[in-house]
């Protein structure tokens, strides 16, 4: 099983959990080795280049999902939006995609540079793209989904268990993160604390939703 890595703060601790599940060494360096940002692995998936990836909602539309994803019931703080002229991010299709549903205006920020920016800016001149959807919507926003193209029954027995909340993260690993990022080692961790995983009824509506504001969107 080939598996793609986005490799962004938010996922740590899934793959701390993974990477303690999965007994194949090759495995896990396959993961290390297939890892990179969101819109270039959705191209990967969807050359079937990797086996399964959390990709992109709005790349997952037509792709075998399972119940995981990346998920904020409100704000995230790392899918940002600074008003002015429409730029967007080439790292995210469905943060990109958000913000024109939204009708909103400027430039798209994502990831661990969105949450570094969002620490550094005393001015707050920026607008947290899952809070207003959740504040237009009242439901939580799917950011990506788990898809897979083939070991469905593999897959599910590595997630089967996962649990954000039983998941410890070694300092040594906040260290290597906050080095990287620039963001402290107590930001990483109440950043992830806004992050979820588990797709549930309110999720699967919120995607439902987002697939339709897509499609009138021309998306």
């Amino acid at each position: 099983m080939i598996f793609a890595k986005i490799d962004f703060i938010n996922l740590l601790p899934f793959h701390i959990y993974i990477k303690k599940n999965i007994k194949s060494t090759q495995t896990k360096s396959i993961i290390e080795y297939k890892k990179s940002y969101p819109s270039l692995i959705n191209k990967k998936f969807k050359k079937r280049e990797v086996d399964s990836a959390f990709i992109s909602s709005i790349a997952s539309r037509n792709e075998k999902k399972l119940s995981l994803g990346i998920i904020a019931k409100k704000d995230v703080l790392s899918v940002l939006l600074i008003p002015g002229n429409d730029e967007k991010d080439f790292q995210s299709d469905t943060s990109n995609a958000l913000a024109k549903v939204l009708d909103l205006k400027g430039k798209v920020l994502i990831g661990d540079k969105a949450l570094k920016y969002y620490h550094n800016n005393e001015k707050k001149d920026f607008i947290d793209l899952a809070q207003y959807w959740n504040d237009k919507y009242n439901l939580p926003f799917v950011f990506a989904v788990l898809c897979y193209s083939s070991n469905k029954k593999q897959l599910e027995k590595i997630i089967k268990n996962f649990n954000k909340n039983h998941i410890k993260i070694p300092t040594y690993i906040l260290s290597q993160y906050s080095k990287r990022t620039g963001i402290s080692n107590k930001n990483i961790l109440e950043y992830l604390k806004k992050i979820d995983y588990k797709i549930g009824i309110k999720e699967k509506r919120s995607l439902k939703l987002f697939f339709k504001l897509t499609k009138q969107k021309g998306i």
